[in-house]
């Protein structure tokens, strides 16, 4: 019965709002500090600082860098040499990254035959039976041969064919090995696109001539838009020690900020930049810290054999992040926020309904009011005219 009644009441009976004046300094207090906080949702949130006015558009970007400095270094291995940008610059041009090596560890002349593995806890031997022939492990330098060999005068490891003679990279030169390359500095070459507004800017702006181009060095406080930066200053500007980090090496980011407000002068669209360090430094986890990698020069010998130079290089990688928004007037987005401003109005009323219906002493009185329940007119006239006087 109550299922019939239901279905009953959902076919047969319809709701229409009824407008009730109610004369109450809280309820109408209510309604209308509610009221005036959606306005200043809308007018100061909504339209001021989400700017709900406007079309908007993501950039669309490509970047460029070109890298300059020269050192010097004096070692017993290599003695005196000049270093420039062909030889620590690694590869010549990346994808909106560019690395710059800092420190190395050189293996000069290299070249393939047998000779003794680097000791630890797998290649240490006695006797040739500790030695297993064409074993290989991960960490190896080569293939073992199965012969135990004399690695110094007071260790013995396996035998391996391999590049010879092997990499020994168990110490990591301290200091840095390019320490100067704090020193040098880093053009950065941004161009962006608005597509829905087909407006472009590039961070070379209008205002920069070829002179102050050769002399500025980027400065957050007096040369804000010059696009040269000095490394140690970006590794300083995000709060890093240039001289710890090019030790082992690390990941810095370049982050190029475009925020256009379109509706103003194309001036008033110029780049912000801003820098933070990727990979994470924690003292405490300290296993495979920092950024290397591996490559090698290779050489043909005047008797026609191969040899070669092994670089493994630890360096600071720098990704030129671009992100930006670009906003402009538009009539649909003002009408879709303007409407939804005002359907929020109703919000008040079903506030205030609540606390009149539920919350007030009176509300038995108000819900009386509100409320009016109406049988069918005109199957009452008809049951009248229908029966016998």
């Amino acid at each position: 019965m109550a299922l019939c009644g239901a279905l009953h009441s959902f076919l047969f009976e319809y709701d229409t709002p009824r407008i009730v004046l109610i004369r109450s300094r809280k309820v109408g207090l209510i309604n209308r500090a509610v009221q005036l906080g959606i306005l200043a949702y809308v007018i100061g949130w909504v339209f001021l600082w989400e700017k709900g006015y406007q079309e908007t558009d993501s950039v669309v970007s490509s970047v460029t860098t070109k890298v300059k400095g020269v050192t010097l270094t004096n070692t017993s291995t290599l003695g005196a040499r000049i270093w420039d940008v062909a030889d620590y610059v690694i590869p010549p041009q990346g994808e909106n990254t560019v690395f710059v090596m800092t420190n190395v560890i050189l293996t000069l002349n290299q070249s393939q035959g047998r000779c003794p593995e680097l000791p630890d806890d797998q290649t240490k031997c006695e006797v040739k039976s500790n030695c297993v022939p064409g074993y290989v492990s991960t960490h190896s330098s080569g293939i073992q041969t199965g012969e135990c060999v004399p690695y110094n005068n007071s260790i013995k490891t396996c035998e391996v064919f391999a590049w010879c003679p092997v990499e020994d990279d168990y110490h990591v030169p301290k200091p840095a090995f390019l320490r100067e390359a704090e020193n040098f500095t880093l053009l950065v070459k941004n161009n962006i696109w608005y597509r829905k507004f087909n407006f472009s800017k590039r961070n070379i702006l209008p205002t920069i001539n070829s002179t102050y181009l050769k002399n500025c060095i980027y400065d957050a406080q007096t040369d804000p838009f010059c696009p040269i930066f000095r490394l140690g200053k970006i590794v300083e500007a995000a709060g890093q020690d240039f001289q710890e980090m090019a030790v082992e090496g690390g990941v810095m980011a370049l982050q190029i900020n475009w925020d256009c407000n379109l509706d103003r002068a194309a001036s008033h669209c110029v780049p912000k930049y801003s820098f933070r360090r990727l990979d994470n430094k924690d003292s405490t986890h300290t296993v495979s810290p920092g950024y290397n990698f591996r490559f090698a020069k290779y050489y043909r010998n005047s008797d026609g054999t191969e040899s070669r130079t092994l670089v493994k290089a630890y360096g600071i990688r720098f990704d030129i992040i671009v992100f930006g928004k670009a906003g402009k007037f538009d009539v649909i987005p003002t009408m879709i926020n303007i409407g939804s401003g005002l359907a929020l109005f109703g919000v008040a009323t079903v506030l205030c309904d609540i606390v009149v219906l539920y919350c007030m002493k009176k509300r038995y009185y108000y819900r009386e009011k509100k409320y009016k329940y109406v049988e069918d007119y005109e199957l009452g006239v008809g049951e009248t005219y229908g029966t016998d006087s």
